[in-house]
Formats: C-alpha cells, structure tokens, sequence
C-alpha cells in the first residue's frame, strides 16, 4: 500500500493530514525524540507534542515524558486496530438506534391507459397541491374534476385552468373552479402540473373517446414539472380565451408562489390598490440571501388580459426601494435583480 493510501485510510479515522505524518514517522522509526520526528514531519518540536498528546489519547502512540529527553513510542499497528475496531462497535448500537429505515424516494414515471384512472390521478394530485396547479382539461371532463379545483382554490392554492374542445364558452360552468380559467374550442393534451413536483400528460383522445389506444403518463419529477408548466404558459395558455377572474385575495398577504404574487398584485393595482411589498429572497447571481421592501411600482406577467410581459414565462415585481428599484423575479430567475422565496403584499 503506497502512502497516499494508507494516509487517506488514517485521514478517515479523524486524523489531520499532520498527525498522518508524525504517526507514520513513527512507526518508521518505533521510538524516537520529539526533535527526531519533528524534522522527518517537516514539523515545529513544539507541534510534534501537541499532535502526540492527541494520537496517545486515542491509542496511536505513547509518550515517554519519564525520560530525558521525552521519547515517543508508535503502539503496535494490531493494538491500534483492536481500539479503533472496539470503538466502532461500541456506537454501534447508539448509530442503530437513531436510524429510521425510510425508503428513499424515486423518481416515478406511471404509464395509464384507463381514462377512468387518468381522472383518479388528476384528483388526486389537486387535491394534494399546497401553492400552485396549472391544468388543461377537455370541457367534457370539467365537472368530474371540479370539486378538486373547488377545494383548491378555497385553500389557498393559485390554479390556472384552460377548458380546451369547448363548443360554446358563453355556457361554460366554471365559477369557483380556479384563479383565472381560458377556453379554447380546439382539443389539447391533457397537462397538469402542481406544486412543480408532479403531474399528468395525456393526449386529447384518452379523455374524450370511449376507446383508446393511447397512454398517459403521470409523473413525480421535479426537473420535469417546471417545463410542462413551461409549455402550458408559453404555447397553449396565449392561445385560449380568458373567460373568468376571480376577485383578488384580502390583504395583507404571504406568499411561497411567486406567480400568485404577481396574480394578486396584478388583480390589486387594477383596482386601483396601492401596494407595498416585502420580499425574502436571494440574488441569483452570488446566492446571497436579502430582504427588500418598498413600494411596486410596476408588474410584469401574462396571466390575465392584457398581458404585459416580454416573454411567456416572465412574471415579476419592481418594487421602489430606499436605494432605487429593484426587479424580483420568482423561483430559476435570471433576469431580475432577486428571486424571490416569500413575498408579503399589504396596502401602502
């Protein structure tokens, strides 16, 4: 075994890269003065005492401070490994004790060709969102999933729903049902995001004919949620027609999602609401965490008519600052000055 090795294998059991050293001059040398070791570990005499006391309390070596000059004796490698093997089983039973056995998590990819099924999982991932649902579904199906989109709203959750293959929008039920709903009269893949962890992909057939012999895929995948939710806002969202708004939130208010900030400071300003802002977040660029305050003077977003942001995806405060404004940006930004992770808006 080369020294590199062995020092690596030492360095695993606490010691420094200096108390390799010494302890491996050691051994070279059995026993030996402190001014011996010091200049084979290209070390001070004074840091050779020091690192021994250590290594003689953990049963590497022994001093002999009885002598004149004080000698330093290496332990034979087989007592050192009796003393480190005892201590590894003696916390044993502590490390065992504390441990919980929780499977890790995986990522998960579900295959469905039941329509029936489909429906489940859509449900069933609404009903568990905390912050956000962004979901296109056939009109045909609406009210199977009403209830789920209902009772997200109500607790809190921004839900952003395009009703696609929709024959007559005048007709169309959708109150309570979501934040801001558009319809469109062609049909759509079945997309459903929430919370940018999971979701459901489907294509228009598997929800609207009897038979079919397409697949969805139901998803648990972080770095997947954020692009379907992408598309969702950047190709098929401009394309529908804004059919309903619901009143904005009272304030003061805290949010995680960033989108329903914008949302709410959107729907707030149109009514003439002047805001003010507290944002809790870092700058993307160095990841320094910052607060800043102040009043917004301006929104960037594309969620409800007319839309004012640059690019699909763009949804973001200017909030006027002490020291000038500053652009807050949610979760990924890249463009603004900070993204943001909890924004509270209040009347100024």
């Amino acid at each position: 075994m080369n020294d590199r090795t062995l020092t690596d294998l030492l360095r695993r059991f606490g010691l420094s890269e200096k108390e390799v050293d010494t302890y491996l001059t050691l051994l070279a040398h059995g026993e030996a003065k402190a001014s011996t070791v010091a200049e084979a570990a290209g070390v001070s005499k004074r840091y050779v005492y020091s690192v021994c006391e250590s290594l003689a309390d953990r049963g590497f070596v022994e001093v002999n401070d009885h002598a004149v000059p004080t000698t330093i004796r290496a332990n034979p490698p087989e007592a050192v490994i009796e003393r480190l093997r005892s201590d590894v089983d003696a916390i044993r039973p502590g490390l065992e004790e504390r441990f919980s056995r929780v499977e890790p998590e995986t990522e998960q990819f579900e295959v469905i060709k039941s329509r029936v099924t489909v429906l489940k999982r859509i449900r069933s991932i609404v009903d568990g969102a905390d912050t956000e649902v962004t979901l296109s579904i056939p009109a045909k199906r609406l009210p199977e999933i009403a209830d789920s989109l209902a009772n997200a709203v109500e607790r809190g959750v921004l839900v952003l729903l395009i009703v696609s293959d929709v024959p007559d929008p005048d007709a169309l039920d959708v109150d309570g049902c979501a934040s801001v709903v558009r319809a469109w009269s062609e049909a759509m893949p079945t997309l459903l995001t929430a919370d940018s962890g999971a979701g459901v992909i489907a294509p228009p057939e598997l929800l609207v004919r009897s038979r079919s012999e397409k697949q969805a895929i139901v998803f648990t995948q972080e770095q997947i949620a954020p692009v379907i939710a992408g598309s969702f806002l950047g190709n098929y969202w401009p394309a529908a027609d804004e059919v309903r708004t619901a009143d904005p939130a009272p304030l003061p208010a805290e949010y995680t999602n960033f989108r329903h900030t914008v949302l709410q400071a959107t729907l707030h300003r149109r009514l003439g609401t002047q805001l003010r802002a507290t944002v809790g977040g870092r700058r993307p660029e160095d990841d320094t965490q910052l607060e800043v305050a102040g009043r917004v003077i301006e929104v960037r977003q594309g969620m409800v008519e007319p839309a004012n942001n640059e690019f699909p995806v763009q949804h973001s405060l200017v909030v006027e600052t002490d020291a000038g404004p500053v652009t807050v940006g949610g979760r990924g930004a890249f463009v603004e000055d900070v993204e943001a992770d909890l924004v509270r808006l209040e009347r100024d």
